[in-house]
């Protein structure tokens, strides 16, 4: 099971990200220049209510938010890892989704967040990122 100090550790050894505290939640986020990456996401009383609509809830512990590259990335992702990741309506037509923090793994966690981060991160941080682990 995977923690908010692992998420703090992947998302701030990536170049150029920055951990900044929520205006709206006091929650924190970690955040390159064109964007978050990766943030702890509570419900609103409107996602309740939607998902309530669906016969859906809120799942119990720590909930993240996470960028990916776009809506089929998304797709294909919720399709692999239903026990993990979700979605709401507030999120539909938007490249992010929701991550169940104490369902996944570290290591699967820091892939996540890695991939969010290429998805953000500028080009030149990217591919000198991708380069040094001979991923380019």
């Amino acid at each position: 099971m995977a923690t908010v100090t692992d998420v703090r550790r992947i998302a701030t050894s990536l170049p150029g990200v920055l951990e900044r505290i929520g205006g709206h939640t006091g929650e924190p986020e970690w955040r390159v220049r064109s964007g978050a990456i990766v943030w702890v996401r509570g419900p609103t009383q409107s996602d309740l209510r939607a998902l309530a609509e669906l016969d859906r809830s809120w799942p119990d512990g720590v909930v993240l938010g996470l960028r990916v590259a776009d809506l089929q990335e998304k797709e294909a992702l919720l399709a692999a890892e239903p026990d993990v990741l979700f979605t709401i309506p507030h999120f539909d037509g938007y490249p992010a989704l929701l991550l169940r923090l104490d369902a996944v793994e570290a290591d699967r966690l820091e892939e996540l967040v890695c991939d969010a981060w290429l998805v953000r991160a500028p080009a030149r941080e990217r591919n000198a990122w991708l380069a040094e682990r001979g991923l380019e």
